[in-house]
């Protein structure tokens, strides 16, 4: 039995129902090949992923309506699922809000009545849907509480852990650890991978409560920013555009985009007033 891989047939010694049975898989799973996804899919996903920026509170039967009310035959099961493919979800007070990965820890909010007063004492971050001219991927970003500068940033075409690590190893090894790092409950950040780079260098984990959609509202609003200031504007073609394209957004708002909320300073700013100098470099 063969296989290919880009475009070569690779022979292998074990017939392919073997190697199921010893990996304990199910060999309908080896033999699918994931179908992509349709023009129309994601142009919806493009409409769906500006109203929720225009709405972030519609959840599906909201969106749904706002689709048909545009001319869109859809129905709320297409919406949620074109919403779990994105990993959107609606902001608004609620149980829980997303959903840990089985067995995962869940840490308390610790952030409730404190004071972020300055740079690396509250770190946090979140994932986002970055749709493209053909496509889509997703972009991690760890961003100082105080400051609002954006530490480092991934992305990536799948919704795994291993690109969220890598931003918050890279953060951690270029301006040292925060005092707290400050997430919502999705799998990718309850996971022991992802904790336990936290707990290794001796940082306090804190994770949205129940109702605190507005918990990690500054990163909501970073997502805002890019989109609709260099996303939306530029549809990029390829990964490897994005990345360049997403290199030059970030450090215009990080060392150009003042922000009323910092007295009209920029990200930069005020992290590098009180951080250690020789960082600025």
């Amino acid at each position: 039995m063969s296989e290919r891989r880009a475009g070569i047939a690779i022979e292998h010694p074990l017939p392919k129902t073997r190697r199921c049975e010893l990996l304990g898989l199910a060999r309908s799973s080896a033999y699918y090949r994931p179908a992509p996804v349709s023009e129309r899919d994601l142009a919806l996903m493009r409409l769906i992923d500006e109203i929720h920026l225009r709405w972030p509170f519609y959840g599906s039967r909201r969106l749904r309506d706002e689709l048909q009310a545009q001319g869109y035959r859809i129905n709320r099961k297409h919406v949620q699922r074109l919403m779990r493919q994105m990993g959107l979800r609606a902001l608004y007070p609620r149980r829980r809000t997303s959903q840990p990965g089985k067995g995962h820890k869940i840490y308390p909010y610790l952030l409730r009545g404190l004071s972020i007063e300055r740079a690396n004492q509250c770190w946090c971050t979140d994932i986002c849907y970055i749709p493209m001219a053909k496509g889509f991927m997703y972009l991690v970003a760890i961003m100082d509480w105080h400051s609002r500068r954006v530490l480092s940033w991934r992305v990536s075409n799948t919704l795994d852990t291993d690109f969220c690590i890598d931003a918050l190893e890279e953060a951690l090894k270029r301006f040292g650890a925060p005092e707290i790092f400050n997430t919502d409950q999705g799998a990718q950040f309850t996971s022991e991978a992802f904790t336990g780079v936290l707990k290794a260098h001796g940082v306090a984990i804190s994770m949205d409560g129940k109702g605190r959609w507005v918990d990690n509202v500054f990163v909501e609003r970073l997502w805002r920013s890019v989109k609709y200031e260099d996303v939306y504007l530029r549809a990029y073609e390829t990964p490897a555009e994005l990345r360049a394209g997403l290199g030059r957004y970030f450090e215009f708002y990080n060392t150009r985009r003042r922000h009323t909320a910092l007295d009209r300073r920029t990200p930069d700013a005020v992290y590098f007033k009180q951080v250690a100098p020789e960082m600025a470099a």
